[in-house]
């Protein structure tokens, strides 16, 4: 559990009233991570949802091939910076992790259990929406973040 407030702090949780805040402060719990830990591994199941306090968290996406089983290429897509969240596959069907995340800076995140978050989502539908909204709005700006790395690959 934390506490209601240091969600408070963040623009990304400004949509809920104090109930839904104390909600999720109960499912939620500080982490703190040293440089070169794995947070996310690719194709493992979405447990958790993640909102970055402090530090800096790169993040991959894996290639590999069902033709040979060795084939592993991991490519740089961008740095997690405090104040973004991370791991948006715990609230999106099937609820499998896309991509890998690592610790690039020594990290203080806060790690939201996602089984009690789906859970708190089916009672509290303004709290599913806005949740649903605010990660939609996060994944089109690293869609559009990608973009702009791609158009800068480009001889």
């Amino acid at each position: 559990m934390i506490s209601p407030e240091l969600l408070r702090r963040f623009p990304f949780f400004n949509f809920m009233n104090d109930a839904q805040l104390k909600a999720v402060a109960l499912i939620a719990e500080e982490k703190d991570h040293k440089i070169g830990d794995s947070i996310i591994e690719a194709d493992t199941p979405a447990s958790s949802l993640y909102f970055l306090v402090e530090g800096s968290a790169a993040y991959y996406y894996i290639v590999t091939t069902e033709h040979d089983p060795y084939y592993k290429h991991e490519y740089y897509i961008s740095d997690f910076n405090p104040g973004e969240i991370f791991g948006i596959s715990a609230l999106i069907d099937p609820y499998i992790y896309t991509a890998a995340v690592r610790v690039e800076k020594p990290c203080k995140l806060i790690k939201i259990d996602a089984s009690a978050l789906r859970a708190l989502c089916e009672v509290d539908t303004k709290l599913s929406c806005g949740l649903m909204h605010a990660i939609a709005k996060a994944a089109m700006e690293r869609l559009q973040h990608t973009r702009v790395q791609l158009i800068a690959a480009k001889p």
